[in-house]
């Protein structure tokens, strides 16, 4: 192996985005989702993660920023490993976390420039609601609180099979 500048190295190691959700359930359970006014569909309340942040302290900024409400965050739930798509030219890696907050949706102070509606749908509806690569987020929220043990997806699949000829990681090498 070659020493490399510790500039050039890090130059070119591959890079991706990062952002934050929050997983936010009322009592019976129903989770909520906010609508942007830029998009098709409903997303969990949060965002990118800025240059220099913690992955949980830009969930409980992008809350205070969508709803206008002071969340706790809680528990990292879900990773989730996106590999590019459309116009995003890197991957994404989503981390979702528990969060609690102590109000109702009718207190909430949405920038209309930005957001819609907030509203909390059943698992079932939230995913109907959700794009079909991040539906999956919803069970595995609910199963990793149950179990108290983070998950992780790629590409919101669960135990994904490996790609390009990869080798199987996910079962244990015979021995030699």
């Amino acid at each position: 192996m070659t020493w490399t500048e510790p500039a050039t190295w890090y130059a070119n190691l591959a890079s991706f985005y990062a952002a934050a959700a929050a997983f936010i359930t009322d009592p019976a359970g129903n989770v909520l989702l906010v609508k942007p006014t830029y998009r098709d569909h409903w997303v969990f309340p949060g965002g990118y993660v800025d240059e220099g942040e913690y992955p949980h302290d830009a969930c409980a900024r992008e809350v205070r920023e969508e709803l206008g409400v002071v969340a706790v965050v809680g528990d990292l739930l879900v990773v989730d490993w996106a590999p590019p798509a459309g116009q995003r030219p890197r991957a994404i890696i989503s981390f979702t976390f528990d969060c609690q907050m102590n109000c109702a949706v009718d207190r909430f102070e949405l920038p209309g420039q930005e957001l819609e509606d907030a509203a909390f749908f059943s698992p079932e509806e939230a995913e109907r609601h959700l794009p079909i690569n991040v539906a999956p987020r919803v069970r595995s929220a609910i199963n990793s609180r149950s179990s108290q043990s983070s998950i992780y997806l790629a590409g919101g699949i669960g135990n994904p099979p490996p790609r390009d000829g990869a080798p199987d990681y996910r079962t244990m090498p015979e021995a030699l």
